[in-house]
């Protein structure tokens, strides 16, 4: 035990000078724990590989790093500042992987959220987070440097270029690829400004898409997708390493599909609704996906406010939104349930949704079962009811009504995530070494998912935020800024 403390002590020693750093004055007002050593005691560890929670643990935080975790008693250094966690649980941070600093204003375009976002992700534990497509370029690698320089609050971000997005473009903000060689030139000049990953959309080529997916891979970046021209067995087979949002938006099962082409979405909605996800055709995607090594990004939050039905809307992402932004979500959210509206649309009463979205929890079962690589994100688009962090729990909690156990859903969460990006050395579990990017939780996860929501601290790089005031920082600001 002599030898425990020792090692203890010249760690904290050797990490007191990075420990001691602090934020801005903009950033400190949301600080809630600073310390060059700081101890968590009796608390529950659920460290993120899916094992079962250790029970009344000790973990101590130093220079930004978890130092240890132990059951042991040990004395700890005199300058600690100790956290008695009686009745809280600690997780690794959450490292998502569809997120963006932008929102939907209506009519196609998007507002950028520079402010409102990165406090709503960092309250809610998300600790590191790639961007899953950019409207605003610049803003977001600007975004990042403030946030990695201390100057305001937020995640760690890793930044994904502009849509790479075919001609002509559905959405006005978009850059239409003029060709293969543009594909090319548009992921090269992005990677020099400092983008470390791409993602592909709707209406490009294949031809556009092999370029893109080369230039990247030859950069050692990665390339993701929101397909609609390209079937998830195309893009694969191209090369391309995620495929965004899984089987409800693949098209390569609707039998008018035509090569590079976007079919209708709702006749390829209301086919893939008539399907069985343990048949042949999508078995067979799974199976490729898998062998091809191809993660698929779960969203489940942006796609379940499109179900009729559903629970209503938490009041924390009411007064979260602007009121033109409330007035837009409820009246996007009342139109799901016109039956005059989904005849016209649909040739029913009601729309396929409520079907879709069991499929879409079935098929990534079974694609995690089969081996494959499922990582989680939140989409803050669809129709605005998905907030920035508020969402990126309620994805968790939607992983284990999906089938999923609470252990599982964490770790898809965190482990799976940091995995996609490399960093699993530093980031997704709870280990000595790693990053203390770490939720404090009131209550068992493990046990309760619900719990995922009670957050008491965000401790990122070993500084603890306090989530309540992040939150009310940006009351009534989601769809301004």
């Amino acid at each position: 035990m002599k030898k425990l403390a020792l090692i203890l002590l010249l760690a904290t020693l050797c990490a007191s000078a990075a420990a001691a750093q602090t934020a801005s004055p903009a950033v400190k007002e949301y600080v809630k724990v600073e310390a060059p050593t700081i101890a968590l005691t009796h608390v529950r560890v659920v460290d993120g590989t899916g094992a079962s929670a250790k029970e009344d643990q000790t973990v101590l935080l130093s220079g930004g790093k978890v130092q240890t975790v132990s059951g042991a008693t040990f004395k700890l250094p005199g300058d600690t500042k100790t956290i008695d966690a009686t009745g809280m649980t600690l997780l690794p941070g959450l490292v998502l992987l569809h997120e963006h600093m932008f929102y939907p204003a209506g009519g196609g375009v998007f507002h950028e959220m520079p402010f409102s976002f990165p406090r709503l992700y960092l309250a809610s534990g998300v600790t590191s987070l790639r961007t899953g497509g950019s409207i605003e370029p610049y803003t977001d690698i600007e975004l990042k440097k403030s946030i990695d320089a201390g100057k305001s609050p937020g995640p760690k971000i890793h930044i994904t270029g502009p849509y790479l997005e075919g001609s002509p473009p559905p959405i006005l903000q978009l850059h239409g690829l003029g060709g293969p060689e543009d594909a090319r030139k548009t992921v090269a000049f992005w990677a020099d400004a400092g983008a470390t990953s791409f993602k592909a959309y709707n209406v490009l080529t294949r031809a556009e898409l092999k370029a893109a997916i080369d230039e990247a891979h030859a950069r050692k970046l990665k390339l993701t997708g929101h397909l609609c021209s390209i079937g998830f067995r195309e893009a694969a087979a191209l090369g391309i390493d995620d495929l965004e949002h899984g089987l409800i938006v693949d098209t390569e099962f609707y039998p008018d599909k035509k090569p590079d082409v976007c079919p209708d979405p709702t006749k390829v909605s209301m086919h893939l609704a008539t399907m069985d996800v343990n048949g042949p055709e999508i078995q067979q995607t799974i199976r490729e996906l898998v062998e091809r090594k191809v993660a698929v990004t779960s969203t489940l939050p942006v796609f379940e406010l499109f179900v009729p039905g559903r629970d209503a809307t938490p009041a924390r992402v009411l007064t979260a939104m602007s009121d033109s932004a409330k007035v837009l979500y409820l009246t996007s959210r009342a139109r799901l349930d016109d039956p005059a509206r989904n005849q016209q649309r649909y040739g029913a009463p009601a729309a396929p949704w409520g079907k879709l979205f069991q499929m879409e929890m079935q098929f990534e079962r079974a694609f995690a079962k089969a081996g494959g690589l499922l990582v989680a994100g939140t989409d803050p688009t669809g129709n605005g009811g998905t907030l920035a962090g508020f969402g990126s729990q309620r994805e968790v909690e939607l992983l284990v009504e999906a089938g999923f156990t609470p252990l599982e859903a964490i770790q898809i969460c965190t482990q799976n995530g940091a995995r996609y990006l490399g960093i699993e050395n530093e980031a997704g579990t709870i280990a000595p070494g790693k990053a203390a990017d770490l939720i404090l939780v009131k209550g068992a996860p493990d046990k309760n998912i619900a719990d995922i929501e009670k957050v008491d601290t965000v401790f990122k790089d070993g500084i603890g935020y306090d989530p309540q005031k992040l939150i009310d920082s940006v009351r009534g600001l989601v769809g301004i800024r």
